[in-house]
């Protein structure tokens, strides 16, 4: 009994060997549909190097000019997001988690639609099917006056 099992022991390293072990292995994702805004949940191997950007504000103009909508807002941002991303030699396909903050006037809600219009064309596009885990959270303020949104991600690399 104890040799079979150590036998099954020694056959279940060997096919985690030549498999490449944990370094080898591939980022996961599922989700709910398979055409959901997000990831139900990403699983990162052991030996990833894990990158967090910090929170990314919008470029506004000059007030008394008009600031944008929530859509043109995040399409700035995540371009913004894009530009740090490749500066660390990673791309949007590389983001495992994203938390976004948005601000709407008192009394209203947060323009969600808006903001999944610009999310959409970077996160599960045909270019990019990649989707990381989200929350989006309604906040009371921002760190600039006339932001709607400010962004944030945790990214993962292979390694070398």
């Amino acid at each position: 009994m104890i040799a079979r099992f150590a036998a099954d022991a020694l056959a279940l390293a060997s096919t985690a060997a030549l498999a490449g072990g944990a370094s080898a292995a591939e980022v996961t994702r599922t989700y709910t549909t398979p055409t959901a805004g997000i990831a139900r949940t990403v699983t990162v191997p052991a030996g990833y190097e894990t990158v967090y950007l910090s929170g990314i504000l919008p470029d506004l103009p000059p007030a008394p000019q008009p600031a944008g909508d929530a859509e043109a807002q995040t399409a700035n941002v995540l371009a913004k997001i894009g530009g740090v991303l490749r500066e660390q030699g990673l791309t949007e396909a590389d983001v495992v988690s994203m938390t976004i903050y948005m601000w709407a006037p008192p009394g209203e809600r947060m323009d969600f639609d808006g903001m999944m219009r610009a999310y959409s064309k970077l996160y599960g596009s045909p270019a990019q099917p990649n989707r990381p885990t989200r929350s989006t959270v309604q906040v009371v303020n921002l760190g600039i006056p006339r932001a709607r949104l400010e962004i944030e991600v945790t990214a993962v690399r292979k390694p070398k």
